[in-house]
């Protein structure tokens, strides 16, 4: 599949060999039992190499495979309240929004309020901020309260400190 008449050579190994015809590279790259492969196209000659290819194309999907497993996916958990939320109710939903900030999940508190409740809309800046001061060791605030239509919705992300010391303190337990 390469076009050109002549091709800058290099081995295997990364020494370069010297300009050769096309079918002359071929011809050497089939005695090592290897591809010859165009690494720069645009070069005058363009440049082959020597190499496997097959294993080349593993080595590299190997390469983005573990590349993929270090990236940590951040989802938001929704945590909703109302504006007359009882106390142990209250607690429940703190609880698993430190539990989602410390395994590090971004929160999305929302308050939904019914009917003319939205009139007093006080009150659900009231239970966010209840909700932020109980939360606060472990996160920062993304998005500030603010009223959407009938919800009010503030977005809390796990400050780096707290998610590195869950996943410290998971390693020591285990």
């Amino acid at each position: 599949m390469i076009r050109a008449r002549e091709v800058r050579l290099v081995s295997e190994t990364g020494e370069q060999l010297g300009v050769f015809s096309a079918r002359e590279a071929l011809r050497i790259a089939q005695e090592h039992g290897l591809d010859l492969v165009e690494v720069a196209p645009n070069a005058r000659p363009p440049v082959c190499r020597i190499m496997d290819y097959g294993k080349y194309k593993y080595e590299q999907s190997k390469r983005e495979r573990e590349a993929r497993k270090k990236q940590k996916v951040v989802t938001i958990k929704e945590v909703k309240m109302r504006p007359n939320i009882e106390d142990h109710d209250f607690d429940v939903r703190c609880r698993r929004a430190e539990e989602f900030l410390r395994d590090g999940d971004k929160i999305k508190a929302t308050i939904m309020f019914r009917g003319r409740e939205v009139v007093h809309s006080e009150l659900g800046l009231a239970v966010l901020e209840r909700l932020l001061e109980k939360v606060k060791d472990v996160c920062v605030v993304e998005r500030s309260p603010k009223l959407e239509g009938k919800n009010m919705v503030m977005i809390l992300a796990p400050k780096p400190s707290a998610t590195e010391g869950s996943k410290a303190g998971q390693k020591v337990s285990q």
